[in-house]
């Protein structure tokens, strides 16, 4: 029997039916990601990570971009940067046939500009920054912070707050392993939660948080930073 093509067996990656917008839970989100509506002609779509998709449906609601389409991918990847740059390859295969724009709700994200490389080889822009934390702070403030001495700082969005265990504590095998806390966080001195929505139960989550890692806390409301300010350029056709 022939072997399938490269296009093939990434569109058969991709095949795998994501959440819909009716089982919207972090859970799912990290799991599954989010799947892509039935398209309609002259909109654009957003293919994002899992951890960003509540953020971006809430920003489409609030700016009423209602031309833009949202696909998330599994947030669980973020375990796994290496495997980021073929499933959004294997999502633009998918999706570009029905799509006139495509738009990758992704910053580097652990894979040393091999995203931003195949972004370019396939024809479809993304958005900057090394990770989401510089995003959601402002690209320039977030390295104008790390310039002046925060290196030792381990941040927390909304997405992470509410999934510290599944993606922090129980992967680094803090959940039996407790005694590893101060060989994994002992040169972080705080954890900087980054709040996306104004919300006093994840602030208080995010501090047990870093009273667990053993670290100060701190918090700082960014909003949804440079991810809203690039997704409100994407034009309607």
């Amino acid at each position: 029997m022939a072997r399938r093509g490269r296009a093939a067996r990434l569109q058969g990656r991709a095949a795998q039916t994501p959440a819909s917008a009716t089982s919207l839970t972090s859970q799912s989100l990290a799991e599954n990601g989010l799947a892509a509506p039935a398209r309609k002609v002259g909109r654009i779509l957003v293919i994002g990570c899992g951890a960003l998709a509540r953020e971006i449906l809430d920003i489409k609601e609030v700016n009423g971009l209602d031309h833009i389409d949202l696909t998330c991918l599994p947030a669980k990847l973020h375990l796994y940067p290496d495997q980021i740059v073929t499933a959004v390859e294997a999502a633009v295969i998918k999706h570009r046939t029905v799509y006139d724009q495509i738009f990758i709700a992704y910053a580097d994200c652990g894979t040393g500009g091999l995203l931003a490389k195949k972004c370019a080889e396939l024809g479809v822009e993304m958005i900057a920054g090394p990770h989401c934390y510089a995003f959601y702070e402002g690209n320039d403030a977030f390295q104008k912070i790390s310039d002046e001495g925060e290196i030792t700082a381990f941040y927390l969005t909304d997405f992470l707050v509410k999934q510290f265990d599944a993606f922090i504590w129980r992967p680094m095998g803090l959940d039996k392993n407790p005694e590893l806390r101060e060989m994994i966080f002992g040169n972080y001195t705080k954890l900087v939660y980054q709040s996306q929505i104004a919300d006093p139960a994840l602030i208080e989550k995010a501090r047990i948080c870093a009273d667990r890692m053993g670290v100060a806390f701190e918090h700082r409301h960014t909003g949804y930073g440079e991810l809203q300010d690039r997704l409100k350029t994407l034009p309607r056709s």
